[in-house]
């Protein structure tokens, strides 16, 4: 592991914010879906909602955040205990993402409800929330994140153009190249794990007969569309 303390290397996230309407029993449930890094955007999110959505009976919330999706938090405003907050994170936390996973993270869900004078009982709650939240997420456009280890690659300007294209056509994620006086920089992106660097080390020394060598430059989070290989 390069450079951080989270076990996971990629997790799915929002690609963009979403919002879906349920009407059930006169009672309007408004899910909203918000890409969140911070407890503190999360709960701004909620407050912005809160403030929008003013005449409403409840703001009920829940949201899921980092990697590792070590921070869960859920509030039922005011609806009986257990019967708004937990279903929407249990929805958050079940939802099997186009990885194959339950990795759903960043994200914060706030189901704001307009009460339409019919009583739904606690079971009846229990599924309008959860619904809530799983039909809009059945909308919502989502992306991998995958954490990427950075390296620049020194090269003479003359080797610098097919070296690029070599790496692309291999698979390697290559950010750019930065031409100096004297050398280029090939700035390269390898999905964070044990075996990669290595790997990748003896291909590079294989493309330039061993001139070259990656210098490590951090670790960065990178969004990546599905079907894409880092």
């Amino acid at each position: 592991m390069t450079g951080t303390e989270s076990q996971a290397t990629a997790y799915v996230t929002l690609a963009a914010d979403h919002a879906h309407e349920l009407e059930i029993k006169r009672s309007r449930f408004i899910a909203y879906l918000v890409r969140t890094d911070t407890e503190d955007a999360a709960r701004a999110a909620l407050a912005g909602l809160r403030k929008h959505h003013h005449d409403a009976r409840h703001h009920c919330s829940a949201f899921m955040l980092g990697p590792d999706r070590q921070v869960q938090r859920s509030n039922d405003d005011g609806e009986p205990s257990g019967t708004a907050g937990v279903p929407m994170l249990e929805a958050l936390a079940k939802r099997e993402t186009p990885s194959g996973k339950a990795d759903l993270s960043d994200i914060t869900a706030v189901v704001v409800r307009y009460f339409g004078g019919v009583l739904l009982g606690a079971g009846g709650l229990v599924r309008a929330y959860s619904q809530a939240v799983s039909t809009a997420l059945d909308g919502a456009e989502l992306v991998r994140r995958q954490r990427m280890a950075l390296f620049g690659i020194t090269s003479d300007h003359a080797d610098a153009g097919r070296l690029e294209n070599e790496l692309r056509s291999g698979g390697t994620t290559v950010l750019g190249t930065d031409y100096g006086p004297t050398s280029a920089t090939l700035r390269v992106a390898l999905p964070d794990g044990p075996d990669t660097v290595p790997a990748f080390a003896e291909r590079l020394a294989t493309l330039t007969a061993g001139r070259a060598t990656a210098l490590p430059g951090g670790v960065q989070w990178v969004d990546m569309a599905f079907g894409v290989a880092p």
